[in-house]
């Protein structure tokens, strides 16, 4: 049985629900906090509640006992760990949140898994790990020394746990740095929900460095295919990316959102904000050797998809 933790969070939800399509056995496990939209997370629970071969706990990853009870009430044969304190720019002014989620959190299901012998530990990693890097794209081989906010330092931290475990205990561990993650059912917090509903209204938005922002946005169903993959294959310790191939001026991800809404709006160019890089890029060479990694949604159909779920769903956000 697979264990997916943050099943009420975006990435979560899709991997989750794309397992139990295939039939799999899943629990699930979430704290479903409030750093966005709690109904938006609800909503998703509700659908996946749906499936008769989902089980759900609710409960926080620092509750160590409470996380125990679940590898004890089920033989958890691998674990997908998706649950975090997300945001860069959050963890600017929240820092205590990504200590107990992302560290404490981390160690107690690390812990867990390694006390129950699971057979594959696959974690959410993150592109913020590059930091301040200069080359592009970003290799899983370059040194990734240099954050430059605390979120994309509690991810390293994950990377250098996982692979101490490996080490000490031959324990099966995989790392995925995603890439900008956007799609139905998206996190509010991100660039395109924020576009989407200010242009809807009729707003104007905020641009960083000038326009000159490059992101590799990758649409959530190519992250599924690889984080399923990941899951299928038990490395002995791995990190991936798990990318587009393509990064996008920021400018143009906004008159793409405004060919499909049918509005413009006024865009306020600003300098970059602390925490950001100016542009992110992955080199998914590796990704695809091992995992048959190949991203198929280009941003303009993903953004397509997008828009329609988002004028279907306009109270979220």
């Amino acid at each position: 049985m697979l264990l997916i933790t943050g099943t009420s969070g975006f990435i979560g939800f899709h991997l989750a629900k794309k397992l139990l399509d295939e039939g799999k056995e899943i629990v699930g496990y979430d704290v479903v906090n409030d750093y966005y939209d709690v109904s938006l997370k609800n909503a998703r629970l509700e659908i996946l509640k749906n499936y008769p071969n989902f089980i759900f706990y609710k409960n926080d990853l620092c509750d160590f006992p409470s996380l125990e009870k679940v590898f004890k009430n089920h033989k958890i044969t691998k674990v997908c760990n998706l649950a975090a304190q997300a945001g860069v720019r959050y963890s600017l002014t929240n820092p205590f949140a990504y200590q107990k989620s992302n560290l404490e959190g981390f160690l107690n299901i690390l812990e867990l898994s390694k006390r129950n012998q699971v057979e594959n530990f696959v974690y959410a990693s993150s592109s913020s790990v590059y930091g301040s890097n200069k080359k592009s794209p970003f290799s899983v081989f370059d040194r990734v020394d240099n954050p430059i906010s605390l979120y994309a330092a509690s991810k390293k931290a994950n990377e250098l746990m996982a692979h101490t475990y490996s080490h000490l205990f031959k324990m099966p561990t995989t790392g995925l740095r995603f890439f900008t993650v956007y799609g139905p059912w998206g996190r509010p917090d991100m660039a395109l929900f924020i576009f989407a509903k200010a242009i809807m209204e009729g707003k104007p938005i905020d641009i960083f460095n000038y326009g000159k922002m490059k992101r590799d946005f990758t649409f959530v169903t190519d992250i599924v295919a690889g984080i399923e993959a990941s899951i299928e294959r038990n490395h002995p310790c791995e990190v991936f990316n798990l990318g587009n191939n393509n990064p996008v001026e920021l400018l143009y991800f906004v008159e793409l959102i405004e060919k499909e809404l049918g509005k413009t709006t006024t865009k306020n160019l600003l300098p970059i904000q602390p925490g950001d890089v100016p542009e992110t890029s992955a080199d998914i060479d590796y990704s695809t050797e091992k995992l048959g990694y190949y991203p198929k949604v280009s941003v303009e159909e993903g953004i397509k998809k997008f828009i329609e779920w988002y004028k279907e769903h306009p109270n979220f956000g």
